[in-house]
């Protein structure tokens, strides 16, 4: 019997299947993941998601300290009992979607790590980016369709906001591919691990909030050309022709064939252009 099972049973654990709760029981992939994470001994990880404390454990072997993250009490149960007495540990009743990544280790820049419950998935990857100063790199197991829409490329269909918004702050790859057939219990759908490296950029980006707002406009209805989503969107139609005619991008293209380049180069004419106006909400 491996930990994991020996674990439930001990604290007669009951699965959550609404909160998407599969154990990673495998010690090969959770040693790989580690790997990946490459904890140093200086560094503050903060783990989404501890569960049972299996990747907790690896990752205290060589990381300053470990933040567990962990919202079921009867798993904050096991990993008090087991973490207690371990003083790079600390182990957090948090929801993710609540936790303040910034105040984890003020001053320094920290990794995250998790197996993300996948029906939050999108969620939880947006306000990990909104902290991106504070973070180094992120290291998630998502659902492999979810993986393959965050790492895919122009012009393919899983390319969206997701792939846009992640190619834009960081540089992302797919790692690995984990069967369900590793987890207990195992879920219906093949997992796959994304790592995301934060790009260095400036502080203080003037485009940022007009280059969001446009992508969630191009992608609204897939269907529809760039620019009638756009348009419905409620972006000024004198605007869009002298960008579309200055960055020479065809406003019959649809929003999946546009590479992060050109939505940069969209955002940033839009905003020299109607500078003195608000951009629309959307």
């Amino acid at each position: 019997m491996t930990e994991v099972r020996t674990l439930v049973a001990k604290h007669k654990i009951h699965i959550r299947k609404k909160l998407g709760q599969s154990f990673l029981e495998d010690v090969n992939i959770i040693k790989k993941i580690a790997s990946l994470v490459a904890p140093a001994a200086d560094e503050t990880i903060v783990e989404i998601g501890a569960g049972l404390g299996g990747m907790t454990e690896e990752l205290a072997k060589t990381a300053g300290r470990v933040i567990a993250l962990e919202i079921d009490p009867q798993l904050l149960d096991v990993l008090r009992e087991r973490f207690g007495r371990q003083e790079n540990v600390e182990v957090l009743a948090m929801d993710v979607l609540k936790y303040d990544f910034s105040q984890a280790d003020k001053g320094k820049k920290i990794k995250v790590v998790g197996n993300i419950p996948y029906y939050i998935s999108s969620p939880i990857l947006f306000r990990l980016l909104s902290f991106r100063q504070q973070v180094s790199s992120f290291t998630l197991m998502f659902q492999k369709e979810f993986a393959e829409r965050v790492a895919a490329l122009p012009g393919t269909k899983q390319y969206g906001i997701p792939s846009v918004m992640v190619a834009k702050y960081t540089d992302v790859s797919c790692e690995m591919v984990v069967s369900p057939a590793f987890f207990y219990p195992p879920p219906d759908v093949a997992s796959c691990v994304v790592r995301m490296t934060v790009k260095q950029m400036e502080d203080d980006d003037p485009y940022e909030e007009r280059f969001e707002r446009l992508v969630r406009a191009a992608f609204a209805h897939r269907r529809k050309n760039i620019l009638n989503n756009l348009l419905y969107a409620g972006f000024s139609k004198e605007a869009l022709d002298i960008v579309f005619s200055q960055s020479r991008i065809a406003p019959q293209r649809r929003a999946e064939t546009l590479s992060l380049e050109e939505f940069t180069n969209l955002s940033i004419l839009l905003a020299e252009i109607s500078n003195q106006n608000p951009p629309p909400k959307i």
